[in-house]
Parts: structure tokens; C-alpha cells; sequence
């Protein structure tokens, strides 16, 4: 995938109390932990047995610590951009659709690894990735990723569905009956991507070689088959756990999805499956970044370098379906179990095309900006 670069000024910060801060912000050197963690993050992300007894890594970090750790549930990427503006938190488990935009509005810090003693056990592709590193500079510490499959009912695929044409051409389907009003879309506007490698793949002439990159013409062609899709669309989701109750008793067939819900269908005996298809597919790489004016750095630096424990991360991958960012994490855990990271689609890393907020300026010179994506895509969801 094409790596591109985002000039930034200089970030001014304040020194916090206990903590030496170098002269672009980055903390030296560690103190005496405050005893408080309040972090911003994706829902399954930070579980302490509430939910299930067995899935529980903050209580161990808790009690090894002395950090008692806050947990603000955010449903989108956008959402955890404006809890950042906000303030008032430490950390946030930023996806690559809202980390760039947190580095270039100054609301988190560089992070000095050499206090994350575990840094060198993140896999290589993800510890400089575009989405968390600026300029050589660390800006967060990788936790978790995943792709976005295609999730679809085995009842109206009788054979899987090869292409993302599923979701975005009406069609008839096996089962004799149209896909049309049984389809469903990630609500969020990082999905224009995904028809963009649509249709990267199917319509080469346009010449799109990064699906967040687009000209004003290839942006056009993706608009249109926004727009196709909107005649099929019977919800544009947003909370995981209702898209699986629509795949279960709404009649939804087939959708941009995560292996959380592929796995929680499975799981109630649901006739699902999921696959990448030909065309590839889209992605999250999720980073815990740093508040540029945190409150508990100390703490902060704790939960980052614990977060990397290979066992952490199985567990995390087991409950949310995601993929660790320590391929160790992949063998350290009984809950995920020797086949989960198979199971979950570690082996498509490299078939996927991360999260990253699009930007005015790229590789091809002038594109279209992420702002445009948003404004777009809610008036194509309003039916305009």
C-alpha cells in the first residue's frame, strides 16, 4: 500500500506535573503512577468481566498498577475525534480514519517507545505505519486490527459471493429473490473506500491506485455507485450488535462487516459465512494514542506497554474479532484458541487497505478531501 506523509507544525505543549517532557512534547522519562486511567475506546476493547467472567485484562492491570481505569464507549471514529476536542481523557484506540486528524489538530502527543519496553514485538508493518507515524515520529502504540469482510447468509448465497458486486449491483440471488432492501452498508464516511477499491479493481480505466486517494473524476464514479447501492440499502449500520439481530430476524443477507459479528452469528447457529473478495477490502489498525494534555501519563504509559502482553492481545482478539498486533498474541491465549487468528483473517493482512483519512493533498496531486467524503455520503444516506 502507497505510504504518503502529512506536514504538520509544531506541536506546542505543556510540561505535566512528574513528567520530563522533550521539546516536541514527548515524555523521557516515567514517574510515580496518579492512580486514574480514563480512556477513549471501541466497545469489547477494555473488558473487566463484566460482560463475561472469563474476558478480563483490566483488573490484572488495575491491581498491578494501582491505575483504576474509566472506559468512555465510543460508536465511531468520528465520535472519538470530538471526545478528543473535548479533552478530559488520557487514551483513545484511534482507527486510521481518525488518527491522522487527531496528529494534525494537535490533540495527541508523540510517544517515546523506548519507555514501551514491548514496542519491538509489534509486528514490523504496523509499528512506522502512515496512520500512526508522522515524519519518523510515534504517535501512538498499535492494539488491534482487522478486515472489513464480507459477511452473507449461506440461505441466499448458495455459493460464496466472489466480488463486492454483492453489495453494491442489484442482482438476483440464489435463493430467487433480489437483493434489493436486504442489503446493508457501513454507515460510517470511511466507507466511500470501499466502493472506491470496487472499483479500483472492476473499472481499471478509471486509474484509482489507492481508494483514499481519489480525483475528482474517480470521486464521481464512486458517488455513483454510492448512489446504485442506496436503492438496495435497508440499513446503513453503525452498532455491531444490531447488525447481527438484522442478519438474524430482519432478513439482511449479505454486508460490509466485522469478524465480531461474523463470529457472534456462528456462535448462535446462524447459517453466515464471510470472505475477502477478489477485489481485496478495506481495513482497521487501531492505536492507542496519548492526549496532548493527559492527566495520568504515568498511568498511561503502564496501559500501553501492558496492552502489548502477547496474552492481552489474544484475549482482546478472541472478544472483539479482531487480530493482534503482536503476532505472539496469536499463541499466548486459550480463549482465542490456536485457530482463532486463521479464523479471524490474519493471513489477509496484506490484502487489505487500512483506515486513513483522506487528505486534499496526495500522491497524484490534488484529491478529494475527507470533508467532502462526509458531507457526500450523509446526503447520499438522506437519499439525495
Amino acid at each position: 500500500m502507497r505510504h504518503f506523509m502529512l506536514q504538520l507544525s509544531a506541536l506546542m505543549l505543556t510540561a505535566l506535573p512528574g513528567v520530563a517532557l522533550a521539546q516536541k512534547g514527548m515524555v523521557m522519562s516515567l514517574g510515580k503512577n496518579e492512580g486514574q486511567l480514563s480512556v477513549i475506546a471501541w466497545s469489547g476493547y477494555l473488558e473487566r468481566g463484566q460482560s463475561d467472567k472469563a474476558y478480563d485484562w483490566v483488573s490484572p492491570f488495575e491491581k498491578a498498577s494501582g491505575c483504576k481505569v474509566s472506559v468512555k464507549v465510543a460508536g465511531s471514529s468520528d465520535e472519538m475525534v470530538s471526545l478528543m476536542n473535548q479533552g478530559g481523557y488520557d487514551l483513545v484506540t484511534a482507527s486510521g480514519d481518525a488518527s491522522l486528524r487527531l496528529v494534525a489538530g494537535g490533540k495527541v502527543q508523540p510517544i517515546n517507545i523506548k519507555l514501551i519496553p514491548s514496542y519491538g514485538t509489534v509486528n514490523p508493518k504496523l509499528q512506522s505505519a502512515p496512520w500512526n507515524t508522522v515524519a519518523g515520529v510515534h504517535y501512538g502504540v498499535p492494539y488491534q486490527w482487522g478486515p472489513n469482510v464480507l459477511l452473507y447468509s449461506t440461505k441466499a448465497f448458495k455459493t460464496p459471493p466472489t466480488s463486492w458486486a454483492a453489495v453494491f449491483k442489484p442482482q438476483t440471488l440464489s435463493d430467487g429473490k433480489s437483493n434489493t432492501g436486504r442489503i446493508q452498508a457501513y454507515y460510517g464516511p470511511i466507507y466511500v473506500a470501499d466502493a472506491a477499491l470496487y472499483l479500483m479493481k472492476t473499472q481499471p480505466a478509471l486509474g484509482i491506485k489507492n481508494p483514499y486517494e481519489l480525483s475528482e473524476a474517480q470521486y464521481a464514479a464512486v458517488l455513483a455507485v454510492l448512489k446504485t447501492q442506496r436503492t438496495l440499502i435497508q440499513r446503513y449500520w453503525n452498532d455491531a450488535n444490531v447488525q447481527v439481530q438484522d442478519f438474524t430476524s430482519e432478513g439482511v443477507v449479505a454486508s460490509a462487516s466485522w469478524p465480531f459479528q461474523v463470529n457472534t452469528l456462528k456462535a448462535n447457529k446462524q447459517a453466515v459465512a464471510s470472505v475477502i473478495p477478489v477485489e481485496g477490502a478495506t481495513g482497521w489498525a487501531d492505536t492507542t494514542m496519548m492526549h496532548v494534555d493527559a492527566k495520568h501519563p504515568n498511568c498511561a504509559y503502564r496501559w500501553m506497554e501492558y496492552s502489548l502482553t502477547p496474552r492481552v492481545q489474544g484475549d482482546v482478539a478472541s472478544w472483539f474479532g479482531s487480530l493482534p498486533a503482536v503476532a505472539k498474541g496469536c499463541a499466548a491465549s486459550s480463549l482465542l484458541g490456536k485457530d482463532g487468528c486463521a479464523t479471524n483473517g490474519y493471513a489477509a493482512f496484506d490484502k487489505i487497505y487500512f483506515w486513513r483519512t483522506p487528505t486534499s493533498k496526495c500522491a497524484q496531486g490534488t484529491c478529494v478531501p475527507y470533508s467532502r467524503w462526509v458531507s457526500d455520503f450523509i446526503a447520499i444516506q438522506g437519499g439525495r
